[in-house]
């Protein structure tokens, strides 16, 4: 190999190098959470288990909260892609399948990831901030527009905003303007209402089991949750008028 040719190639070599040990890395870091909790992690517990030195870890991690960063996104990532992959099971079922079976993936990740889930969703770890408007906002936000697509596909925007949310304050009407996404406009702000009681809702039932507090219910959990996410789907839909004058109906 010439002289020249061997300068091109080291460094991809040592890209190919560095990504390899950076996964190695993240993947020691998850078993070390898995096995410890999200408030154990540690660069030098982590090095500890890989066999190197907390200084050789720096060469890849400059500091805990960097690893944290890329462990947090990852998770969001595989979340939002467990997610997608169960709604696209029921791609050719009724609008209420689609949404239940994207929740109901939601919570099989959270159940079978409980440390991992605990990382995105448990008590936050001290001292870490998360980049403002970073890459675990930006996987956060991926995962979000699943759950919109599902919660409110075949609606237009003038049905989304004619949606019954009584009580919406003119203070928090202007706060949800422009919270979410929603082609080239925004989710209506009675839209975002009904999402993020559907979200807490949904998520608050998979945090108490994964936190163990609906052990008690046993084998029937799986039952209880799709039933709850049946309904919770079916109220929001009442919510929102399936035809406006002048508007072609458009209800899923």
């Amino acid at each position: 190999m010439s002289a020249d040719a061997h300068t091109t190639a080291s460094p991809t070599l040592r890209r190919r190098r560095r990504a390899a040990a950076t996964q190695e890395i993240v993947e020691a870091a998850e078993s070390y959470i898995a096995g410890h909790g999200p408030h154990a992690l540690s660069l030098r517990g982590v090095a500890r288990n890989l066999g190197m030195t907390v200084q050789g870890l720096y060469h890849y991690f400059p500091n805990r909260d960097a690893l944290v960063t890329v462990l947090v996104t990852k998770a969001y990532r595989e979340l939002a892609a467990a997610v997608s992959a169960a709604a696209d099971t029921a791609a050719d079922e009724p609008a209420v399948l689609r949404f239940v079976a994207a929740a109901e993936g939601y919570r099989r990740w959270a159940i079978t990831h409980v440390e991992r889930f605990q990382l995105l969703y448990g008590a936050p770890l001290p001292h870490y901030a998360a980049p403002h408007n970073g890459p675990t906002t930006q996987a956060m936000h991926r995962m979000c527009e699943i759950f919109q697509r599902e919660m409110f596909a075949g609606f237009t925007t003038a049905q989304m905003t004619a949606a019954d949310v009584r009580g919406l304050s003119p203070a928090l009407h202007t706060h949800l303007q422009p919270l979410f996404p929603h082609g080239s406009e925004t989710l209506p702000p009675p839209a975002s209402a009904l999402l993020l009681g559907a979200w807490g809702h949904l998520h608050g039932m998979v945090v108490l089991e994964v936190f163990g507090h609906t052990s008690f219910i046993g084998e029937h959990q799986a039952e209880i949750f799709h039933r709850a996410m049946f309904d919770l789907f079916e109220d929001i839909h009442r919510r929102i008028p399936a035809q406006l004058t002048g508007t072609p109906a458009t209800h899923p």
